[in-house]
């Protein structure tokens, strides 16, 4: 592979990550806001009002470092990706610009409305604001989904005389059957994030005996909607994109699956390891059948294997495809689990007194970023060798007149950059989890304590 090729592509890969840790959260956080806010307004119960004013704090900083990290990825179509942005940009620029002019202006500024105008504006507009960066955050979510479903599976187009694709339907795009089955199964994975994040802060707080009121409000909603999400993760929108898969990239579903000759009553691999050369996996535990059963609903249905395609259409890192597919769901597994076993704990009212359940409540916050991740590698990598797949390979995309030299300098100041912004953001977030919902009560009750010993 070119050289500067290979760095274009490492230098998105980097950029993209490392966005992604962001608005995740902030997707994941929103519609848990607002639930806190209309129990605030149902109940009148202060304690909700401030619970929501603190996660809006997270949402914030997060939005923030978002955007931050968002922007340079959109300078990179034009740096790094010119011969794609040529190829594509009359169809993706659609679904890009829409979700700047519309769910970014929306969500920004709602949320400014949110952060500074509760005193101004009232309760009930309060909440439409609340209500509203939440429609913003998953709005935004949908456009960017939108182009990224018309690079896996692409329709509403035609190729031009200059052979670029331009839209010719603006409604197959923006209701791709790809790009409503991968929405829901992203949106959902931001909240197992946004649920889990919660979660583990409230066991934080109880098991530090600190604020335990809150932890035990974060606790609540965070195990509620962890569950739910990491239900629906697995049924139906799981399912329901892996048949997509299936259908169009056959291809990719069987380098997930490390499937490399045709099989009929095909099995899932639980656990094993490719080896390409010899095409087969080694140390392999397999569950019978199930691959042919959740992708045909037969049991002895015939699933292609690798050795049916010609081995230049083959994903270009399948071990990288394989093991972050795996990992994806061998984590949403361990999620459900999790959730499932504090859902009884807290539905028998033992939830708060358990504390090896707290801890690993506290523990698992990381996994769900690390999952989302492994499951955009698979979108992403099992895309390959394609840009847009069946009609630009990606070795046809890139700004060829971009040497490696300026790409590689350039993914080292990012490399710098980011992590001064890891240091910033890191910062921001302790001085909020310290600082808790319930800080200027704190402050309150500090300076009563020492007006009353004087």
């Amino acid at each position: 592979m070119d050289s500067a090729l290979s760095l274009h592509r490492l230098h998105f890969a980097f950029t993209i990550t490392y966005h992604y840790i962001f608005p995740q959260l902030t997707m994941g956080l929103a519609p848990l806001i607002v639930i806190f806010k209309s129990l605030a307004l149902r109940s009148g119960d202060e304690r909700y009002n401030k619970a929501a004013r603190f996660w809006a704090k997270i949402f914030a900083v997060n939005f923030l470092f978002g955007v931050i990290t968002g922007v340079p990825m959109e300078f990179q179509f034009g740096t790094n990706w010119a011969r794609f942005s040529q190829y594509a940009g009359g169809v993706i620029a659609t679904s890009l610009a829409m979700e700047g002019v519309f769910a970014f202006f929306l969500e920004s500024s709602f949320l400014g409305i949110f952060l500074f105008g509760e005193q101004r504006f009232g309760p009930k507009i309060h909440w439409l604001a609340a209500f509203m960066v939440f429609v913003g955050s998953w709005a935004s979510g949908f456009f960017i989904i939108v182009t990224d479903a018309w690079m896996q599976h692409p329709v509403g187009y035609e190729i031009a005389a200059d052979g670029a694709a331009h839209l010719n339907s603006f409604w197959a795009l923006l209701f791709n059957e790809w790009a409503l089955w991968q929405y829901v199964h992203n949106m959902s994975g931001a909240l197992v994030t946004g649920s889990f994040t919660m979660a583990a802060l409230g066991a934080f707080y109880i098991l530090s005996a600190s604020q335990q009121e809150y932890g035990r409000m974060f606790v609540t909603l965070g195990v509620i909607a962890a569950l739910m999400s990491s239900l629906f993760q697995l049924w139906p929108s799981g399912d329901k994109h892996g048949q997509l898969v299936a259908k169009y990239q056959p291809i990719t579903l069987a380098a997930m699956e490390g499937l490399f000759h045709t099989e009929s009553g095909a099995s899932i691999v639980l656990v094993g390891q490719p080896d390409t050369d010899r095409q087969e996996l080694d140390n392999p535990i397999y569950v019978p059948k199930a691959l042919s059963f959740l992708t045909h609903r037969r049991w002895e249905a015939e699933v292609k294997g690798l050795n049916e395609f010609p081995r230049h259409r083959w994903p270009d890192n399948i071990p990288l495809l394989y093991y972050g597919y795996h990992i994806m769901v061998g984590l949403g597994t361990i999620f459900i689990a999790i959730t499932v076993m504090a859902g009884f704990l807290l539905w028998r009212k033992r939830l708060f007194r358990v504390r090896w359940m707290l801890w690993i409540l506290m523990l698992s916050f990381p996994f769900p970023f690390i999952a989302n991740i492994a499951g955009w590698i698979t979108a992403e990598v099992g895309r390959q060798p394609w840009l847009v797949y069946g009609l630009l390979r990606t070795e046809h995309g890139f700004s060829s007149h971009v040497s490696a030299g300026n790409a590689l300098f350039t993914l080292i100041g990012f490399m710098g950059m980011y992590t001064v912004l890891s240091v910033l953001f890191l910062f921001l977030m302790w001085r909020e989890i310290v600082h808790g919902p319930d800080f200027f009560r704190g402050i309150k009750s500090s300076t009563a304590e020492r007006v009353e010993a004087l």
